[in-house]
């Protein structure tokens, strides 16, 4: 069955996950922050997916709002950074995160040859407007899925189940584009064909379903095509 849709992960697949404390180290709330601040955006981003799983098996859902800011609040904690100005800008700097490099012109070129392109994501639905309205991406992906509607997080079936529905394709006919490893095997086993953007050259997770195609960054899909 020929690929119609290409569904895309948002978070450290389209956007850059770390951007928030990167930009926010610059500003004076964040001087604090000095050069720990990969540091930071480690630890709040590995307890931002640790509470989603959490929440999603024992459904306590909580928007993916609250998750973000509970999971800052651990991680400035555990670095000793006791700064409300500072949580507030990372808060905010997390609603508009920077497109990767080649986001932009990929996406222009897909959607310029007849591809419909989709978000799939754990953001809510005004996170994700927030951040494809500050990466111009808005023109491009008119398709925003966010796991509110079914209120659980991925890799949870439930989610993946609302792209048939909502765009009007059998998942035979979705590329899913994920730089997440569980999520990838999550679409994979749900019937996506995928494409993980492993860009930090990870090793595969050691899960039962793996990717279809394997790419650097996204310059690489339309080879999957």
């Amino acid at each position: 069955m020929t690929i119609t849709t290409l569904v895309f992960d948002a978070y450290g697949t389209l956007f850059d996950v770390t951007g928030a404390a990167r930009l926010a180290a610059a500003t004076p709330e964040g001087a604090i922050l000095g050069d720990r601040w990969p540091l930071l955006a480690a630890e709040w981003r590995r307890k931002q997916l640790e509470y989603t799983w959490q929440r999603a098996i024992s459904g306590a859902h909580a928007a993916f709002d609250v998750v973000t800011a509970e999971a800052l609040d651990w991680a400035l904690e555990a670095m000793s950074l006791s700064a409300p100005a500072l949580r507030t800008r990372l808060l905010a700097l997390y609603d508009e995160l920077p497109a990767f490099p080649e986001v932009l012109d990929v996406l222009t070129n897909l959607h310029g040859t007849g591809y419909r392109l989709a978000i799939l994501s754990n953001g809510s639905p005004r996170m994700l407007a927030s951040l494809t309205a500050a990466a111009g991406l808005q023109a491009l992906i008119h398709d925003l899925l966010s796991v509110e509607s079914v209120r659980v997080y991925k890799p949870d079936f439930r989610v993946y189940a609302m792209v048939e529905p909502a765009l009007g394709v059998k998942p035979r006919q979705v590329l899913f584009i994920s730089a997440n490893g569980w999520d990838i095997a999550g679409a994979t086993r749900f019937g996506f064909n995928t494409a993980w953007v492993n860009r930090t050259g990870q090793p595969m997770d050691r899960l039962p379903q793996g990717p279809k195609h394997i790419l650097r960054d996204l310059t690489g899909v339309p080879q999957c095509l």
